[in-house]
């Protein structure tokens, strides 16, 4: 499922904000898991799963126990709400999903893949995309995005590239705590801000 649809959520052609990040990670015994049937049911369709169990993700439901629950989490402070779920959508840079801790390099990563994503990023619609320290180092190691400036330090969402109407913005991992939760709080609001700010607010109906 996830080879033929290598993202969550909506389509990131026609979504507004985009989070870009390192790879899909799932609790080693996810098939086992009661929660496995929520989670095809999200990678079959992540727009009407949010709309359906009211969250945007199948980790943030009752009965799944495993890891990345924290980065939802996070994320979900960001304010985006089921009328949203056709704006957003996540994209890993590995193509395919993980268990347990993984140190990419970029001879792990699909060229075709990188490809899709850069063209999708220089394309220049009206669009927001997110990238934590790491995916931009990762990127940029790949050799396939010349345009990425190196990742800024210390900086509440700065902005690292702008190609038409698409604003590129560095952003703290969601799954990130202690000593960086004050950050990731601002961010979460700026971020919040991003999205009210949109004029496309009203017209999500895929």
């Amino acid at each position: 499922m996830f080879r033929a649809k290598p993202y969550q959520g909506a389509r990131p052609e026609s979504a507004e904000f985009v989070f870009v990040g390192l790879d899909a990670n799932y609790d080693a015994h996810i098939e086992s898991s009661p929660a496995f049937p929520h989670v095809l049911e999200y990678h079959n369709d992540g727009v009407a799963f949010w709309r359906r169990h009211k969250v945007h993700h199948p980790f943030l439901l009752a009965d799944y126990r495993g890891d990345g629950q924290r980065y939802h989490r996070n994320f979900a402070r960001t304010g985006f709400e089921l009328e949203d779920a056709c704006r957003v959508s996540f994209v890993e840079l590995l193509h395919i999903p993980t268990v347990g801790g993984s140190q990419l390099m970029a001879e792990d990563l699909d060229s075709a893949h990188l490809d899709e994503l850069n063209a999708l990023i220089r394309r220049g619609v009206r669009r927001n995309v997110f990238l934590s320290d790491k995916v931009v180092r990762l990127m940029r190691a790949s050799g396939r995005f010349h345009w990425l400036p190196k990742p800024i330090a210390k900086q509440v969402l700065p902005q690292l590239h702008k190609v038409g109407e698409t604003t590129i913005y560095q952003h703290l991992h969601f799954s990130n705590y202690g000593v960086f939760q004050a950050r990731m709080t601002l961010e979460a609001a700026a971020i919040a801000r991003l999205r009210t700010d949109s004029p496309h607010l009203a017209s999500c109906t895929c």
